[in-house]
């Protein structure tokens, strides 16, 4: 109600499984920039750092963490680079 026009917002990754996104990540910036989101991303609900897994970093056990290790494991299985859908 505030705003002066109408606007809207995008939100392209909501749509998009987490294998998607890895599919994604990698047809934008090839392996440089998936190695980029594991080494400097996390969504562990914990906030653990500690622990580096394939799939990045993570306690490995939380909600979160779960969703990115099987979206991660999804995008390996089915061949990394096969599209995205």
């Amino acid at each position: 109600m505030g705003m002066a026009q109408s606007f809207s917002i995008e939100t392209p990754l909501m749509w998009l499984t987490k294998a998607q996104t890895w599919e994604l990540t990698e047809a934008l910036g090839g392996e440089a920039l998936v190695d980029l989101i594991l080494e400097h991303s996390h969504t562990c609900y914990r906030g653990d750092r500690d622990q580096r897994h394939p799939w990045g970093y993570g306690c490995g056990t939380c909600p979160a963490c779960e969703l990115r290790v099987r979206g991660y494991d999804e995008w390996n299985a089915a061949g990394r680079g096969g599209g995205v859908a």
